[in-house]
């Protein structure tokens, strides 16, 4: 029986890289009014703030795999709170090749969900990344096999504290994350089974930021 070992390469790279204020180019670019059309939603509040939402989505006349999704815009600062935004798989061989690097001759690995959420946060007086998530799925088509084989994968990162830092305590670059990493073939960083104690395993149906808050509340205890 042929079996598959389905990796993620970037492990926490990806949650950061969405960060569409640090990394505007991923969407949105000098030409992003010739590709996107964008349309007004019902504003919202969120936290006693109002939100303006912005639609966005390709041309129809563009073929390459881009994006669509909603804009949270702070109607106050106008700063960008929230982005939630899928890649358009309609093109599902043209956007395989965004995330499939090696995979066995007789089979289609093909995406069938491409999920994205961006959060900011506001600290004194600025907007600053807060909280990320990424959702993927494909489906693994066999040449001989009547069935295939779907996976699915949720990538969270939540920041719990911010800490301004001067420019020469920035990290070297050995020591930084980067796109090549694959976390079940590192995990040097995460051998001790004491750190996190009780809170190692976090509910797959709870969200992230409940375990922080445990985690956080025993910090504080201890």
């Amino acid at each position: 029986m042929d079996t598959v070992a389905f990796k993620l390469r970037g492990g926490p790279f990806n949650t950061l890289y969405i960060d569409l204020m640090k990394n505007t180019a991923m969407i949105f670019d000098e030409d992003m009014v010739d590709i996107y059309d964008f349309t007004f939603d019902n504003s919202t509040k969120i936290d006693n703030r109002l939100i303006h939402v912005v639609n966005f989505r390709q041309k129809k006349y563009v073929t390459d795999p881009l994006f669509y999704g909603k804009l949270y815009i702070d109607a106050q600062t106008l700063a960008l709170t929230n982005a939630k935004f899928y890649l358009n798989l309609d093109n599902k061989q043209k956007a395989s090749r965004f995330f499939i690097i090696k995979k066995p001759k007789d089979a289609d690995v093909l995406p069938i969900e491409a999920y994205y959420q961006v959060e900011y946060r506001e600290k004194e007086g600025k907007w600053v990344y807060g909280y990320s998530r990424v959702e993927l799925g494909f489906k693994i088509d066999w040449a001989k096999k009547w069935f295939n084989t779907i996976y699915y994968t949720t990538i969270e990162m939540a920041v719990t504290d911010w800490e301004k830092i001067d420019a020469n305590q920035l990290p070297k670059p050995k020591d930084r994350l980067r796109p090549s990493i694959i976390m079940s073939d590192n995990t040097s960083g995460f051998k001790d089974p004491e750190f996190w104690g009780a809170y190692n395993v976090i509910e797959p149906d709870k969200p992230i930021e409940s375990a922080i808050e445990k985690i956080q509340k025993q910090l504080k205890k201890n």
